[in-house]
């Protein structure tokens, strides 16, 4: 990541919401059209939060890790979003909010990173879940890096689940030129792209959503 002195507070994220998690696990669909509605910097949080949030006074987030190490960063390409400007950010997990990493929308960029998928261009916000392998497999040695992958996927189920509970959808993207979402985000040098989440607010009702091949659930 790179050094930056601004830093943009969250609000606090929910954690007592009204939707049953039978319900999300029910909905969550793959979807790759969004309406062109900006994202809320509550929402971002709340699904950031889900993916990698502290939710104990000892540090332990939101989901498991392996002898909590705690590999993964989040990096959010914005395109559209209310009171926040476009841009590359980066999650403190610690602290509920963002670094800025670099300004400007870089969408377009991460279309062509991810094989011309036109579609991603059309989401206000694109999370990246990358992954410091030498964190885990330090400890655990080569176990440590499927252990990463594994702790990767909780944290796209959980902001998946979470964007229904917010009435948004999300499709998990896998087909992308590592080294290019690398550039183009401004990862840290140690810092490998794993997945690519798409979120907005779904062009079609939840029970008419429907995917392509992607991921497609």
């Amino acid at each position: 990541m790179l050094d930056n002195a601004r830093t943009i507070a969250l609000s606090s994220p929910c954690q007592d919401g009204a939707i049953a998690l039978e319900r999300c696990i029910r909905q969550r669909r793959s979807v790759r059209g969004f309406r062109d509605q900006a994202l809320t910097e509550p929402a971002l949080g709340q699904l950031l939060w889900a993916a990698q949030g502290v939710t104990l006074d000892d540090g332990r987030r939101a989901v498991p890790s392996a002898g909590a190490l705690y590999p993964l960063e989040l990096y959010i390409s914005l395109g559209k979003a209310v009171s926040l400007p476009a841009g590359v950010y980066h999650y403190a997990p610690g602290r509920h909010e963002l670094g800025a990493v670099m300004s400007g929308r870089r969408h377009e960029k991460l279309v062509e990173a991810a094989r011309g998928q036109e579609w991603i261009a059309t989401a206000p916000a694109v999370v990246c879940i990358a992954a410091d392998f030498e964190r885990t497999s330090a400890k655990y040695g080569q176990r440590g890096r499927g252990y990463v992958y594994i702790e990767a996927g909780l944290a796209a189920e959980s902001l998946m689940l979470q964007a229904v509970a917010l009435g948004l959808a999300t499709t998990l993207v896998g087909a992308f030129d590592d080294e290019e979402v690398k550039r183009v985000l401004h990862l840290g040098v140690n810092e490998t792209p794993l997945c690519l989440v798409a979120v907005g607010a779904p062009e079609s009702s939840p029970g008419d959503r429907r995917g392509s091949a992607n991921w497609d659930i």
